[in-house]
């Protein structure tokens, strides 16, 4: 960190008072820049923000109305062409969390930001994503009561050394004032990637995986969650987290992820 010490060695020049004030002035805005980048700062390497470069930012494909309110896919036609504002399969087939947002589509745009930020511990995007939802999910997080992150097994925890649900499930709450549960919700059982997999597949691998101790279901009683993930494909991970947090009492569970795929759910076979 490079302390300031001002033009002509003024710094220098002034008083014992007033060079303890501006030391401790600039380290106090380096912490804090270390700890969260202003936006608006340009960073090392032509950055901009938390993590992106100008090019970064101009490939995101970010989501804005309409979306279907069930499951967060983009319309490509009106949403009031949709009766209640949802895609057919979610009319047909609701799923267990009752609303889903996605602050960007997954593509070629944003997948590099999210698989350096979960497989190259690249931290400074935890709380730049935690923005973007706290834009994309403004609706649900006004009626939210707590945040709860979509856990992952010890075992895959003490190989990747954090839970990147939980690093922006953390910030979001916070900014939001809501309640951070990161313990309300366990994985049981270590599944395979579900990478690869198909919906079926996916659906088999999580079921019974996620549950919550009886001693936490307390704090989940008769509340509104926000779960939170990094992205959303069919939807079968944040499906039977939800079931959990519905069994345990809550009274209702939406979702919010960084990143969706661009279509909407098909309908089941």
């Amino acid at each position: 960190m490079r302390i300031d010490m001002g033009a002509e060695g003024d710094f220098w020049k002034a008083g014992p008072g007033a060079r303890v004030q501006s030391f401790a002035r600039t380290m106090g805005r380096g912490l804090a820049d270390l700890i969260l980048p202003p936006p608006e700062s340009p960073g090392p390497a032509g950055r901009i923000g938390a993590a992106l470069t100008s090019l970064e930012w101009s490939r995101i494909t970010f989501l804005d109305d309409p979306v279907c309110d069930g499951c967060g896919a983009p319309f490509t036609v009106d949403s009031g062409d949709f009766a209640e504002g949802r895609c057919a399969p979610c009319l047909a087939h609701p799923l267990a969390f009752g609303r889903a947002r996605a602050a960007c589509l997954y593509d070629d745009g944003s997948r590099p930001l999210i698989l350096r930020f979960k497989h190259a511990d690249d931290q400074p995007l935890a709380p730049l994503f935690a923005r973007w939802l706290s834009r994309a999910a403004r609706p649900l997080l006004d009626q939210a009561d707590a945040v709860v992150p979509v856990p992952l097994h010890p075992s895959r925890l003490l190989a990747r050394r954090f839970n990147q649900a939980a690093e922006i499930a953390r910030p979001l709450a916070r900014t939001e004032r809501l309640d951070y549960l990161p313990d309300s919700l366990v994985r049981r059982a270590a599944t395979a990637s579900q990478g690869g997999l198909g919906a079926r597949g996916r659906k088999l691998n999580v079921k019974g995986v996620f549950s919550v101790p009886e001693e936490r279901r307390g704090r989940l009683r008769g509340r509104r969650i926000l779960l939170v993930d990094d992205v959303l494909t069919t939807g079968a991970t944040a499906e039977a987290c939800a079931r959990a947090l519905l069994d345990a009492g809550a009274r209702a569970v939406d979702l919010a992820v960084v990143a969706r795929v661009q279509t909407a759910r098909t309908m089941p076979t």
